[in-house]
């Protein structure tokens, strides 16, 4: 029933029920008779009933508040589509007092890597795949854009040489106005894999100017002039131009751990996703001591979201805090 809701019922165009297997036609069919019809979404037990569905696991459990809180605005997103107007899920889901669990939204301080780990991950990239295929080293910049600038991997995938000042010396900076997330073409306007939008909750056309240390400014310049960039300008892209795929730099990053880090943190979750470097590369800023405010602005957070998640300590550096306090104590004995 998952597979056939997913796949056929909530896709656009949908696909003709000659073109459906027959179980899965069979399960549309059931779905539809016994599917309540919207308008009871106006009685305040139903909707009690849907938020108690969205609030516990299959097994039981609870489900945790983060993922509560996009459950919620999915309900109210799709309320609002469903009685031909975005004021109507707002209207009516506040009424039932929708409580949302507050919880620890902190980032796993056991995924994030510290600068000297950071440099042999990227070291390893281009040992990952034959020489000439380039698999690992196409993605070197990549992956330092997510360290170094702080960027997502939908805001990754975006970079375009124009968009870049890239100097011979010193900082550069890049401006931030065009994201690519992956959602697959059957669920895309467009009919791609990605589609273009704009930034994470900004106004549309809003861009964000991103400084870029002088280390990253090197391995974008050497990436250029190594591959080139795409038709678009893109500067990361596959061997056939095409825009980076999820599952391929997931994989790559997966053999690159393996090369650069030893055996008992290959077994640990640190830097495990993609998403993990842009985790370190906030919390590297904060332990540096800069502004949250500044950093929540590279960053493209709140400084409420920032301090919430990202403030948290790199591998490593507890020992280094340890070290002081012993010479401090040391020195009354």
């Amino acid at each position: 029933m998952r597979r056939a809701l997913r796949l056929r019922a909530f896709v656009v165009p949908r696909p003709e029920d000659r073109e459906v297997p027959g179980d899965e036609r069979m399960a549309l069919r059931w779905v539809a008779r016994a599917t309540r019809p919207v308008d009871d979404l106006l009685d305040p037990e139903v909707m009690r009933g849907v938020i108690r569905s969205l609030s516990v696991r299959a097994d039981g459990s609870a489900v945790p508040g983060s993922t509560q809180r996009h459950c919620k605005k999915a309900l109210v997103n799709a309320v609002g589509y469903a009685f031909g107007g975005g004021g109507a899920g707002d209207d009516l889901i506040p009424e039932i007092r929708w409580q949302v669990p507050t919880d620890d939204e902190e980032v796993d301080p056991r995924v994030l890597v510290n600068p000297g780990q950071a440099r042999s991950l990227l070291d390893a990239l281009s040992y990952v795949g034959l020489y000439g295929r380039a698999r690992g080293r196409r993605l070197v910049g990549f992956f330092a854009g997510m360290y170094y600038a702080g960027l997502r991997p939908e805001e990754a995938v975006a970079v375009k040489y124009q968009d870049c000042v890239l100097p011979a010396h010193g900082w550069g900076r890049f401006v931030l106005h065009e994201t690519r997330p992956q959602a697959g073409k059957r669920y895309t306007d467009s009919g791609r894999n990605h589609d273009e939008r704009g930034l994470k909750s900004r106004r549309r056309g809003a861009v964000r100017v991103v400084p870029l240390p002088p280390q990253l400014v090197t391995i974008w310049r050497q990436s250029v002039d190594t591959f080139g960039t795409a038709a678009d300008g893109r500067m990361f892209f596959t061997e056939r131009g095409r825009v980076l795929g999820s599952s391929g730099y997931c994989t790559t990053l997966r053999d690159a751990r393996i090369l650069a880090l030893p055996p008992d943190l290959v077994e640990s979750p640190l830097v495990a996703r993609a998403y993990d470097l842009r985790h370190s590369a906030l919390s590297t800023w904060l332990n540096a001591g800069v502004d949250p405010t500044e950093v929540a602005e590279r960053a493209g957070n709140t400084v409420e979201t920032l301090l919430r998640t990202y403030a948290k300590c790199l591998y490593g550096r507890q020992t280094v805090a340890n070290d002081r306090i012993d010479k401090f104590l040391g020195d009354y004995e």
